[in-house]
């Protein structure tokens, strides 16, 4: 766990992530090549014929991560925000996962849950409204950010609400793989990290936290600040 940065250029961000006792957590920290618990880079697997570093860059600078709430500047102190989080998660109980499996979201590889879970949507709609008051607006890199997959007009306006189009309604949980991949790419990928990951990714699981991340400044990678126990109901 590594201490939250407090100023400056930061954002953080509300994330599901495998406990650590978790195989997915070693599993999907490998396929990524980084432990955004510690730090730590670690070897990945050999990709016939592909470069895994490079088709997994981009989610390995933020984790093995399903996004609860993107990633955002402060628009208070971090102890506030570390208040809130503790405010969210205390009234919230912890609840089963569906079983996960790997699946093509629009061309990238990312474990996605096999049947709806209401209680994980209330989660994530959760943690969208109630941490708000924390987020400060947009700047211009992140409008261009995420306005980059050409939003439709729904989604802009769920963009100038609250700062992302994947919430509500169009909430779609997942733990991104790899980047974007062709067809030729995705023959060789998809079934290389099914069976890397194993059973690990259907095996039962309670979502009993969420990880606060944190990014000291753009282009570097995310890191856990802290996890936050859910309370609800105890």
């Amino acid at each position: 766990m590594q201490p939250g940065p407090v100023h400056g250029q930061a954002r953080f961000a509300l994330y599901w992530a495998p406990e650590l006792g978790d195989p997915l957590h070693r599993l999907g920290s490998a396929w990524l090549g980084r432990d955004a618990e510690t730090g730590a880079s670690i070897t990945q697997p050999a990709l016939p014929g592909l470069d895994i570093a490079e088709i997994t860059a981009d989610p390995r600078s933020y984790g093995l991560h399903a996004t609860l709430k993107a990633p955002f500047r402060l628009a208070c102190s971090y102890g506030e925000l570390e208040a809130a989080v503790e405010a969210l998660t205390a009234r919230i109980p912890p609840f089963d996962l569906p079983p996960l499996t790997v699946q093509d979201l629009s061309g990238f590889l990312a474990l996605r849950e096999t049947a709806p879970c209401p209680r994980l949507q209330a989660l994530a709609d959760a943690c969208v409204a109630d941490l708000d008051p924390c987020r400060a607006p947009l700047t211009e890199a992140d409008w261009a950010r995420r306005r980059r997959g050409k939003p439709g007009p729904a989604a802009e306006a769920r963009i100038a609400r609250w700062g992302y189009h994947l919430v509500f309604e169009a909430f779609v949980f997942h733990v991104t793989l790899t980047r974007r991949l062709t067809a030729e790419e995705r023959a060789v990928v998809l079934p290389a990290v099914t069976e890397y990951l194993g059973d690990a990714p259907a095996r039962p699981r309670r979502v009993t936290s969420v990880c606060l991340f944190s990014q000291a400044a753009p282009g570097a990678p995310f890191l856990i600040a802290g996890r936050f126990a859910l309370r609800g109901g105890a």
